[in-house]
């Protein structure tokens, strides 16, 4: 069953560590059997205000598969080179 994973960007303060990491994750993800469904395009919020500077979704083959990819050495490399960069909040959920 595949899983997915929304991610939202927001407040972004240094816009270099955001591109040396989004290079970085987008390599884990490849590594982790993940792809890209959106990434970054034009958002329209339909209910509860819920706007997000950026949004990010993935698909992986399961939702253990993207737990994977979260916790694995090459995301958390990720994960450390944005710290402070950006308010993120990540998601998985598992799909049809």
């Amino acid at each position: 069953m595949p899983a997915y994973v929304i991610a939202t960007i927001d407040n972004v303060t240094d816009p270099d560590k955001i591109a040396q990491y989004r290079d970085m994750a987008a390599k884990a993800t490849a590594k982790a059997g993940g792809k890209y469904i959106a990434r970054g395009g034009e958002t329209a919020p339909l209910e509860g205000g819920w706007a997000p500077g950026r949004a990010v979704i993935l698909e992986f083959p399961s939702l253990e598969a993207a737990k994977a990819w979260y916790h694995s050495p090459e995301y958390q490399e990720a994960f450390r080179t944005r710290e402070g960069a950006a308010d993120f909040r990540i998601l998985a959920v598992e799909g049809l």
